[in-house]
């Protein structure tokens, strides 16, 4: 569904504004056309029986045609504006917070004076400004809005649809730290696969350095969620409260600090161990259990022999 404009100039149309495209436009009216048709049929059908078991059958026919041509139309007619109603749900955020901004400058002009509705504007839009906390949530918010957006057009110009045109649908975004989260539900004919490919597009349609794609939920690969990524905080400088603590008036020692690169082992103190029964020689029984001498010792028994060295 398109709007030309009927002059022209040279030869050619001063333009056209293209709300939904005639791939989709053509899709719809098709798919209207077999909704109205299976919904009549199903649902006159259905009433004729219902209604033959009250009523005489020739009747019945004319109840079912009475009933399921109402209700054929009806479906024809969702299915028909189900592309207007998808451009309407891109912008509803947007459409809802305009209504609501101008139904409050208008409740307000109309109920105050000229200087106190501009006292309340100022302050409506000076404090956000002013707090940056709250500014920064505002911006945060604003970039939500923005992405979605952006997404709608980086779908429409390097994803490939299905056969009847119709795109991922984008569901809702939140900010993160580093940037914002969006969550989309793919139509068939579109995967994940797909999109991972195309990573690199993504973010620089979203105005972003880098771009996630995971799966919002393990029972259903058509739910995915972008992340979107705009800053890293990991390499944000962080002010320390040690540096207050710090007196500017405390001297600077002027001798260099040697910090140790190896292990001197004679500067070691090493404690000396001395056994219980160094210095004493062990005493040998005369006779073992069998009555027979004990074999000779090995071990020396001089006095300058330390087992100490041994151990």
């Amino acid at each position: 569904m398109s709007k030309s404009s009927p002059r022209r100039f040279a030869g050619r149309s001063t333009g056209t504004v293209t709300v939904i495209e005639a791939k989709v436009h053509r899709s719809s009216a098709r798919n209207a056309k077999m909704a109205f048709i299976l919904t009549a049929v199903i649902v006159g059908l259905l009433a004729a029986v219902v209604a033959a078991s009250y009523i005489h059958p020739i009747l019945a026919v004319f109840v079912g045609a009475f009933i399921g041509a109402p209700t054929g139309a009806a479906v024809w007619l969702l299915v028909r504006i189900w592309p207007v109603i998808r451009l309407l749900w891109w912008w509803t955020p947007e459409t809802i917070l305009g209504v609501l901004l101008l139904t409050a400058w208008v409740q307000l002009a109309n109920h105050t004076p000229t200087l106190v509705t501009l006292l309340v504007v100022a302050l409506v839009v000076g404090v956000p400004a002013a707090i940056r906390p709250i500014r920064r949530k505002v911006i945060a918010w604003t970039w939500c809005l923005i992405v979605r957006h952006r997404l709608r057009v980086c779908f429409a110009q390097f994803i490939i649809a299905n056969q009847s045109g119709s795109l991922p649908l984008i569901l809702w975004a939140r900010p993160t730290p580093v940037g914002e989260r969006v969550w989309v539900y793919l139509r068939p004919g579109l995967s994940a696969k797909d999109l991972e490919g195309r990573l690199d597009k993504i973010a620089v349609t979203c105005h972003a350095s880098t771009v996630l794609i995971e799966r919002a939920s393990e029972n259903n690969a058509a739910y995915l969620r972008f992340d979107i990524k705009r800053r890293e905080v990991l390499t944000a400088h962080v002010s320390s409260p040690l540096v207050d603590v710090i007196d500017p008036t405390a001297p600077v020692s002027a001798s260099p600090l040697t910090v140790p690169t190896a292990l001197d082992l004679p500067d070691v103190d090493a404690p000396t161990i001395t056994l219980p029964n160094q210095g004493k020689p062990a005493k040998q029984p005369t006779t073992t259990a069998n009555g027979s001498k004990p074999a000779a010792s090995s071990a020396s028994s001089a006095p300058d022999d330390d087992t100490s060295d041994w151990i």
